[in-house]
């Protein structure tokens, strides 16, 4: 009997997020309301984050809400992106370092082996460092998992990957 199995794992398209970037600097130096103000938006050290810098935090939040569109627009999950850092406001302008959240931790792998052993007790999930492997006799019951993983309300992004 053949086994299937998918990662299921907490990561990002650079690419995407490289798109994301480009098409956010476009609409931030176009954009009426920013104009003659420090509006900028920059990436952190490795491509791991972004930099906005505006007049205030009101600025911050608007630079913010062109990147979730953007995002949405690439499908690509908001809840990538780490807001918990404080504003920094220095020289009559205001910076924000946003990180991209990756990896799954050990709590967040549990979170996703229990909803799955709570609904499917036939499919099989195993912890394997930063990713969640889990193993089926039916494709079809993987294909139930993912549509269950997708449903559920976690707070960091979830997406999938090597399937067999």
């Amino acid at each position: 009997m053949a086994n299937f199995s998918f990662d299921a794992v907490s990561d990002y398209d650079k690419a995407e997020l490289n798109n994301v970037f480009d098409q956010a600097q476009r609409e931030i130096t176009s954009r009426y309301d920013f104009k003659g103000t420090p509006a900028a938006i920059e990436w952190l050290d490795d491509k791991n984050g972004l930099k906005l810098t505006g007049n205030g935090e009101w600025q911050i939040e608007a630079i913010l809400d062109i990147i979730r569109k953007k995002l949405a627009a690439r499908e690509q999950s908001q809840k990538l992106l780490d807001t918990t850092r404080e504003p920094v406001e220095s020289n009559m302008k205001t910076t924000k370092e946003v990180t991209f959240k990756k990896g799954l931790d050990q709590d967040k792998a549990k979170k996703v082996t229990s909803l799955i052993r709570d609904k499917f007790p036939k499919v099989k999930t195993q912890i394997q460092g930063d990713l969640v492997r889990v193993t089926s006799t039916s494709k079809d019951d993987l294909q139930q998992v993912m549509q269950a993983l997708r449903a559920a309300d976690f707070d960091f992004p979830l997406s999938f990957t090597n399937y067999r």
